[in-house]
């Protein structure tokens, strides 16, 4: 496994400035407008149907967006997702260090070994 392609550098610096502005400019409209930013979460939570569950409280998760790990765990997410790469024109996927993952391949008849 080799250096990074040097785009990369600069694609994970991008990332960093656009979730480091993202969890800053959410925790500010947090602390200015803690009722506003509780009804957009919510919002955004009964189009999937969390809210709707008798045991949610959203007392426990809201604080936990725009905090300090969920900055980390964005920015883990996000830097992954640049890393991994598809070869062109094929269902062959590759992972980071470059070993082939599990495919399936669709064309493979009946009784043939």
């Amino acid at each position: 496994m080799g250096l990074p392609q040097p785009g990369l550098w600069l694609k994970r610096l991008w990332v960093l400035l656009e979730v480091a502005v993202h969890v800053v400019v959410g925790k500010v409209l947090l602390i200015l407008f803690p009722d506003r930013v509780k009804r957009n979460i919510l919002a955004m939570g009964e189009k999937t149907g969390m809210t709707r569950n008798p045991h949610f409280s959203h007392d426990n998760w809201i604080p936990t967006f725009f905090s300090t790990q969920y900055f980390w765990f964005v920015l883990k997410v996000r830097w992954q997702r640049l890393e991994d790469t598809t070869e062109l024109g094929g269902l062959n996927w590759r992972g980071r260090d470059g070993s082939d993952v599990g495919w399936v391949e669709l064309d493979v008849k009946a009784g043939e070994d």
